[in-house]
């Protein structure tokens, strides 16, 4: 009573199958946005605390 799923395949803008090395370059494009607004807060964060901490 196994079944085997099939993996969706996402389609781009055009209606074609989008590649692994697509969806890859996406997902990491993604996460390099996502780490640099984090380091971004952290480092305003971190400057905040430093000020406190100086006055």
């Amino acid at each position: 009573m196994s079944e085997e799923i099939a993996p969706q395949q996402t389609t781009g803008d055009a209606g074609q199958p989008k590649g692994l090395l697509q969806q890859m370059e996406e997902l990491m494009a993604a996460l390099n946005a996502d780490l640099s607004a984090l380091d971004a807060d952290l480092q305003s964060t971190g400057a905040q605390r430093q000020d406190a901490d100086a006055g």
